[in-house]
Parts: structure tokens; C-alpha cells; sequence
């Protein structure tokens, strides 16, 4: 059934994704989005296709359309920018929240929240289950997107329990691949941009710090197998890839891949940054029949490549890749 669908951050890194999808199935997609962080280029393709509006819009204001879903994806994710201005970030979670959740329930429709694992903080439990309740400083500088996530967890159980809303509420962990921002600050295109410079290659810490990095087409993915999952399935849900990694070990498969001579250098390890992160999508797998497919080795191939492409227009630098 062809649906009208509202995506909030939709020119992001993930919610451009998204919408290919929503579009290539034949909805119509409302694309809101303040480009505090997200990209005009992530979209230009999509403009003058008749089942594509795009709008620019602060999800922090009210808005009012008529639509069947709603996905919130909008808020900056990466610690650079959310910590740019961490007053905003905080209202952009909470607000935004707040005014989509309205919607929805003026609408009586189907909403998605893009939570985050940042939820779980500095984990003391590894991996991580949907029961954890995390460890998170709630006075840090990480803490108005982490707890900004938490409270926004809270408004959409609150709705749902206190008005019936179909909520979907993901937690989502480390996602990489094309359209991802060149200094975005995010580990993926940190190294990857490095490497293909032939720069010294940035580690915080010592490098001993893990994650799980899931490539976008597989987040996509999970995201639209649990929105149309049954109205039972609210979630919280981890979609994640739980391959785990050290960033050492990341940086080391980057230089092997993109063939750079960039050396490592260590700088000191940001506040409150987490030791490890891992999901544990156990309930992703036996609700939604989703586990990731695209391996490291293969994702980190695809996203160098684009990163090439990108650094080739802007400065006629080019790698093999």
C-alpha cells in the first residue's frame, strides 16, 4: 500500500538512506530536515521526483502535516557536532520528540524513534541487552545526547502507554558507509579521510576500545522490518553488528585497505568516551528475522570508495582504494 511518510533528519547519513528505500517502494516521503548536520548532496538526486518533498524545518518548532509513519531520525550524531551545541542537541531530542509525538498522536499513526546505543553510556555489561539500563554521566559533555536520547525513550513509552501510540523505539549502534560527512568526527570517516591523505591517523586512547560497526543498507534494513513488525513490538530494540573490533585493529584494516603509509599517533582519550560496545540482537533476530550481512572487510571497501570519490571532486586527490 502506498504510503505518504515523513522523515525528520531525512537528509542525514541514515535517513537519506532510508528514504531511497521508502521511495523505491513506492511511497511518497515528506524529507524534513534543519541542515544543522545533514547534506543537500545526500538528497539532490531525489529532487524532482514527484513522490519526494523536502522541507526545511527545526523538529524543535511545531509542525503540522498529514501523513500515514512518521521516522524521527533528527538530531546531529556524532560527538563534533552534538556537541557543538549541546543546548540544541538536548532540545532537539526532547522538543522534537515531543512535537512528532504530537503528530503522531493527532494522526493516530505508526512512529519511529532513532535511539542510540549512547543510551547504555559507558557499559559495566557486555553485550549489551535491551534490560540493561546503562551507565551514563548525566553531567558530562556526552550528556546532552545521551541522556537527550534517554528522555526521548521516556516521552514515546509515555505516549504509548498513556495514549495508545504504535511506537518503534530502535536502539541503533555504530553505523558506517556512503553519504557518511568527511569531518563528521565519527571513527569510520575519520580513518578512512586520514588514510587517503596519507596523514597521521588520529587514535584516542591507546586504542584498546572496542565497537561494532553495522553498514547502512543492513541498518535500513532493520529499521524498516521493525516499523512494519506487529503493533506488539515497541521495543526498545538493538539493530547493531556485533562484531566486535578494537579501533587499533580498525585504523590497522583501513591503512591495509586503502594501501595508505599513514602511521598511527595517540591522543588522549575524550571524557567519558565508552571502553566497550557490543549489541546483543538476539530479540532483533527472533522478531525480525534481521541480522546483518555485509562484513566488514566489504563495507569498509564500499566506503572508501565514495570517501575517494568525495576527496577526488574537492581536491583532485585520488586513491586506489
Amino acid at each position: 500500500m502506498r504510503k505518504s511518510v515523513l522523515v525528520t533528519g531525512g537528509a542525514g547519513f541514515i535517513g537519506s538512506h532510508l528514504i531511497d528505500r521508502l521511495i523505491g517502494a513506492g511511497n511518497d516521503v515528506i524529507c524534513v530536515d534543519n541542515f544543522f548536520t545533514g547534506s543537500k548532496t545526500n538528497i539532490e538526486h531525489l529532487i524532482g521526483n514527484p513522490r519526494f518533498e523536502l522541507m526545511r524545518h527545526d523538529v524543535t518548532f511545531p509542525l503540522y502535516l498529514e501523513v500515514d509513519e512518521i521516522y524521527n531520525l533528527a538530531c546531529p550524531a556524532s560527538p563534533i557536532h552534538y556537541q557543538r551545541d549541546p543546548v540544541q542537541t538536548t532540545k532537539t531530542n526532547v522538543h522534537g520528540a515531543i512535537n512528532m509525538l504530537g503528530m503522531a498522536k493527532r494522526l493516530r499513526c505508526r512512529i519511529f524513534q532513532a535511539s542510540t546505543s549512547e543510551v547504555y553510556g559507558d557499559p559495566a555489561v557486555h553485550p549489551q541487552t535491551e534490560d540493561y539500563w546503562g551507565n551514563v554521566n548525566p553531567i558530562g559533555p556526552r550528556s546532552c545526547y545521551d541522556e537527550g536520547k534517554r528522555c526521548a525513550e521516556t516521552l514515546f513509552f509515555d505516549y504509548h502507554r498513556q495514549h495508545g501510540l504504535e511506537i518503534k523505539v530502535a536502539r541503533i549502534f555504530n553505523t558506517y558507509g556512503p553519504r557518511m560527512q568527511v569531518g563528521d568526527g565519527r571513527v569510520v570517516s575519520n580513518l578512512i579521510v586520514q588514510a587517503l591523505k596519507d596523514e597521521p591517523i588520529t587514535i584516542y586512547g591507546d586504542g584498546s576500545q572496542t565497537r561494532s560497526f553495522c553498514f547502512v543498507e543492513d541498518m535500513v534494513e532493520g529499521i524498516l522490518r521493525f516499523m512494519a513488525s506487529d503493533s506488539a513490538l515497541t521495543g526498545p530494540i538493538n539493530l547493531g553488528n556485533p562484531a566486535e573490533i578494537s579501533i587499533r585493529e580498525l585504523a590497522e584494516r583501513v591503512i591495509d585497505v586503502t594501501g595508505s603509509g599513514s602511521k598511527l599517533t595517540f591522543l588522549k582519550k575524550p571524557t567519558d568516551d565508552p571502553e566497550r560496545r557490543r549489541p546483543d540482537i538476539g530479540l532483533a533476530k527472533a522478531t525480525l528475522g534481521w541480522k546483518p550481512t555485509v562484513d566488514l572487510q566489504e563495507g569498509l571497501r564500499r566506503t572508501i570508495a565514495y570517501f575517494d570519490s568525495v576527496l577526488a571532486r574537492a581536491g583532485g586527490l585520488t586513491v586506489e582504494a
